[in-house]
Formats: C-alpha cells, structure tokens, sequence
C-alpha cells in the first residue's frame, strides 16, 4: 500500500468506526477453530436455507401487497370514532414490522391518538419478529398475531378507561433523528447481484429441506458443498449488514436500518432481510457454541425451569428494538423455548417503535411498555398452567 493510499484510507476507517463489525469478526473467529468449525458452518447454513430466503419471500409478497394495495400502508389512519381508534390501533400494530406501530406513537405525539391507542398497538405489535414467525411457522404466526390484536384491543379500552385520551401527551415534541444506514450505491449494486445469483437455488434447497429431502440419496458429498453454499449466503449477508452502518449506539444494533434514499423497494427487502438474518445467525450460532462448549442444553433447562420461561420472555420484549425479540422467537422455532415464552415476549415487545416513543414521549413510552407487560404475564403465565 503506498503512502496517499493509507493517507486516505486511515481516517475513513477512523471516521467510519464499525461496531457492528464485531458481529462477523466473531464468526470468523469460531470457524478457525477446528472444532467448532463444522457447527458453526452448518448453524449459519440452516440459518440462511431455513429462515433467511422465506423471510426474503414474505417480504417481498408483503411490500408487493403493499403496493399493489395502498390502503395496507395505512399512513392515512386519523380515525376520529372513539370506538374505532383502539381497534385500528391494534391491527396496525398486528402488522408484521415495525410500521404500523411506529404510525400511531407518532399521531399520539401530534395530539391525533389517544393514550390507550399507544397502549394497544405496543401490546399487539411483534415486530420484525412476526416475519420471521410467519416465514417458519405460519400457523403459530397467525395465533400470535390475533392474540396481539384482541388482548391489545382490550388492553387499549382498559386504560382509556382509566386515563383521559391526553394522558402524558408531550407538550413539546423535538424531531426525532431518524438513523440513515451507510450504503454505498456499490454496495447496492453488489447485494442485488448476490440476490439475484443466490435467491433461487436457496429457495429451491430450503423447500427440499422443510419437506426433509435427504440430499445423500444423490451423493454423499451434496449435504457437505449444501452446507457451504448456505454459509457462504449468510457470512455475505451479515458482513453487509455490518458494513451498512456504524453501529454506534444500541438503536442501530437492536434496529432496523431507516430505507436508503432515494427510496427502493427492492433495497427495503433486501436491509431487513439482512437485520433479521443476522439476529438469527446470532441465536443458532450462540446456542450450539453454549451447547457445545458448556455442555449446557437450553431445552432441558427450560423443561425443568419452565415456570420461569414466560417471565424471561416477558422481561426480553421489554428491551427496545426488534433483535433481542427475534432471538426469543428463533429460540422457539428451534422447539428451545415454549409457547407460553413467545406469547409474553410477543405481547410484551414493542419492536423498533420504542426508539421514537422514548424520543418523543419519554414517560409515555415507560408507562405504555410496563402496561404492555401486565397482559403479558397474564396470558405467558396462563397458556403455561393450561397448555
């Protein structure tokens, strides 16, 4: 490297300081280990051909719904009828994502929602997790997602009842600075190549997959060359989304990027599959490394401390943005936790929409979410005792 280049390339690095390069910078290190190499490449192969390209496909058929049908985006929801407001509250914070919800913190900032609104859509609102749920498993997503919407509809009417619609309304109400993502034009470029070039067979194998194909039927090496295409899928996805901002706060590792501008659908599926894949690659990963190396099995543990499962997930969806609630809900899918977990972590968790609502409206959003963590106890803690 000569001298002008390591004059211009230092103080980028200085400038562009990559937190979340911690993440990759891990895997890295576990696959030098030659023991745990074998595990961590079949962990982030399962997690790229059995979650990430059916989180890639429902998003793409939901932002296609989307525009296809704008009235879904419901930006326009200013209902007036009290009797409608915490209904639609609840359904848009049932939306898959963060959006919905989002949308009605900021009506209640700008005196157009009441307070039992908030309440609601934080109460039934899962996420980003509620793609990943739905890709995996979409008969639990659905029960998930009506059972936000009826306890957050109930929830909502509870505490309008309680509280006038104003209650803790911020008087003055500061910009909130949305984070932009660091994303090249070059990066773009390159991550639709990738998508383009991979989508396709990843599909294909993880269909094959979720039906139990045994690929040795046709050569005992096809499992092994599998096992690396889907590494590779996932290492690329996840040194992307590293590399897509600084990480330099809790919001931009919990959260999902802001949409690059000028705006791109294909670009929207493309970060949050990224930021869903690379929380899942987190969880497989980290739960064969505890596994392996501790010798400690999270399943029987939750078998034998059951009573405590619903409370952990419950005290997990507390914690702001969407990551931590899709290590609950990967934990499930891979039949770790159970349902009663889910359901509070669900019900509880208030996804990305807690970042503005605690810029917006500080008092209101702790209130709102330890609200939200009542009905979560209740329902975590009665699937538990009848089911």
């Amino acid at each position: 490297m000569n001298q002008s280049t390591a004059n211009t390339l230092i103080p980028a690095m200085r400038s562009i300081q990559y937190k979340r390069f911690f993440i990759p910078l891990c895997l890295i290190s576990l696959l030098m280990s030659d023991v745990l190499r074998p595990i961590i490449i079949q962990s982030l192969s399962d997690a790229f051909l059995q979650v990430t390209v059916f989180v890639a496909a429902t998003l793409g058929i939901y932002y296609f719904l989307l525009d296809k049908f704008p009235q879904l985006d419901l930006s326009y929801v200013r209902e007036k009828s009290p009797h409608l407001e915490v209904p639609i509250a609840a359904i848009l914070g049932a939306l898959p994502g963060c959006g919905g919800a989002i949308i009605v913190v900021t009506q209640f900032t700008k005196k157009q929602a009441s307070f039992g609104s908030v309440v609601a859509v934080l109460t039934a609102t899962m996420g980003d997790a509620a793609f990943l749920l739905l890709a995996t498993r979409p008969l639990e997503g659905a029960i998930i997602l009506i059972m936000g919407i009826i306890v957050g509809i109930v929830s909502g009417i509870i505490v309008n009842a309680i509280h006038p619609a104003d209650y803790l309304q911020p008087l003055n109400v500061k910009e909130n600075n949305v984070h932009q993502p660091y994303s090249s034009p070059n990066a773009q470029r390159l991550n639709r190549t990738f998508w383009r070039i991979w989508m396709l067979p990843s599909l294909c194998i993880g269909i094959l997959l979720a039906f139990q194909y045994d690929f040795d039927e046709l050569t005992v090496q096809l499992s092994e060359y599998i096992a690396y295409f889907g590494a590779i899928g996932a290492l690329f996805v996840v040194f992307s989304w590293a590399l897509s901002s600084k990480g330099e706060n809790y919001q931009q590792f919990a959260a999902e990027d802001a949409p690059n501008i000028p705006y791109s659908k294909f670009n929207k599926i493309m970060q949050d599959t990224h930021f869903v894949t690379t929380w899942v690659v987190v969880a497989f990963v980290l739960y064969e490394v505890i596994m392996t190396v501790f010798a400690i099995d999270l399943g029987a543990w939750f078998i034998n401390y059951g009573f405590l499962a619903p409370l952990i997930g419950l005290l997990i969806g507390l914690l702001p943005g969407c990551g931590p609630q899709i290590l609950v809900t990967t934990l499930y899918i891979n039949g770790i936790v159970p349902f009663s977990a889910l359901a509070a972590n669900a019900i509880s968790n208030d996804g990305d929409a807690l970042f503005p609502a605690i810029a917006l409206a500080p008092k209101a959003a702790v209130v709102a979410t330890l609200y939200s963590a009542i009905p979560a106890l209740v329902v975590g803690y009665g699937i538990y005792w009848f089911y």
